[in-house]
């Protein structure tokens, strides 16, 4: 473009306003870079194609529990190399804040997750003791736990002998080599027997079903094969991959799209103030120079586009670089959510949307000064009036 070097020069005008109007769309893209992947992440498609680990839950919801009588239906499915089980407990310790994944597990439960290290000698003490538990050792550190201590949980949701009380005894603890997926060492795991027999209601009875299938290319014709065992029953399933099943677990506490189109409008409204003022107070301090360049020979219409385009620079220069950090930080994202987000970058779709954006949101802010400028009457403008 041969008037950038213009556009540029009027840009920078006032560096200081410049610079502090840039931060501000730096910080408003890179919060929505973040959020909006988030958001990506948690609609993903649920298709199932070359997973390896699939997860079987109620179609109806993840709160819905599905019978024992699955689990040899499901050993027996083709394609099925092996399988286990869990369900939700939901108790908490000492006080409600003190939140943390627990779920009872059934035997076999740990040889589906090879990358949760734990010493033969604690898995043996685990799996001997009906009242014992693993933790991570990310959960571990944060309450001070070690081998041996009793965990006084306090069950929300399944009483014991008309008591919350559920004493579990720390025989092991495990932990993850791949530093994106720490996030996981903050669950209990106990066993499902025990669940089963001490809780007071539900009897027989499981939240969801772990299967490794022995050819990923395979994935779909298992995963179909497993739902069609309960089609047209009352326990209908759902079988999907364990990002999936994680998100739509993380959906039952919140609408992720709502929160994030909320957060995302409140902060572009502020940004579109912001901005809208910067240029207008940039065009209506430059009514002399763009006089000058109108009796130069700039058209009126030259005049239009030079003011929206150093709008629309202004912008596109704070949502690019915005978008930039949020690419880079994502990857922590990815691993402080324990697996729950699974995104190595910004995706395309958010590039895609951010662009967009960052246009619309510069002809916006810059209409009206433009069509100001366009409309400016050389006299006038030279006289100051």
């Amino acid at each position: 473009m041969k008037y950038l070097h213009l556009i540029w020069a009027a840009l920078f005008r006032s560096k200081t306003r410049t610079l502090l109007t840039l931060l501000s769309v730096v910080a408003a893209f890179l919060l929505f870079g973040m959020l909006d992947s988030v958001r990506v992440a948690f609609n993903a498609g649920g298709s199932v194609a070359g997973a390896n680990r699939l997860v079987v839950a109620s179609r109806l919801s993840i709160t819905q529990m599905l019978p024992l009588s699955l689990d040899p239906q499901i050993k027996a499915v083709p394609g099925v190399k092996q399988s286990a089980f869990a369900a939700w407990f939901g108790g908490i310790y000492r006080d409600p804040r003190n939140f943390f994944p627990n779920f009872s597990v059934s035997e076999g439960y740990l040889d589906l997750y090879p990358e949760y290290v734990l010493p033969a000698a604690q898995r043996k003490a685990f799996e001997a003791d009906r009242t014992g538990a693993l933790v991570g050792e990310s959960l571990a550190k944060r309450f001070g736990w070690k081998i041996g201590d009793t965990i006084p949980l306090q069950a929300t949701i399944f009483p014991r002998q008309g008591s919350n009380d559920w004493p579990l005894t720390i025989r092991g603890i495990f932990h993850l080599a791949d530093a994106k997926r720490r996030g996981e060492e903050n669950q209990l795991l106990f066993h499902w027997t025990y669940f089963d027999e001490a809780n007071d209601y539900v009897k027989g009875r499981v939240g969801w079903y772990i299967v490794r299938v022995a050819d990923p290319a395979a994935a779909d014709r298992v995963a179909q094969a497993i739902d069609a065992l309960s089609a047209n029953s009352d326990h209908e399933t759902k079988t999907q991959t364990e990002q999936a099943f994680n998100q739509a677990f993380a959906k039952q506490f919140a609408d992720i799209g709502l929160i994030v189109t909320a957060i995302m409008g409140a902060v572009f409204f502020t940004l579109l103030l912001l901005t809208g003022n910067t240029m207008a107070q940039a065009v209506r301090e430059r009514i002399p120079e763009l006089a000058v360049l109108k009796t130069i020979g700039f058209s009126n219409r030259s005049v239009l586009w030079l003011v929206l385009a150093e709008s629309v620079l202004l912008v596109v220069l704070g949502g690019a670089l915005g978008l930039g950090i949020a690419a880079l930080l994502m990857p922590m994202v990815s691993g402080a959510s324990g697996g729950v987000i699974q995104l190595p970058t910004v995706m395309p779709q958010t590039w895609g949307i951010g662009l967009a954006l960052m246009i619309a949101i510069g002809v916006l802010v810059g209409l009206l000064p433009a069509l100001r400028a366009m409309r400016l009457n050389i006299v006038d403008a030279l006289a100051g009036r």
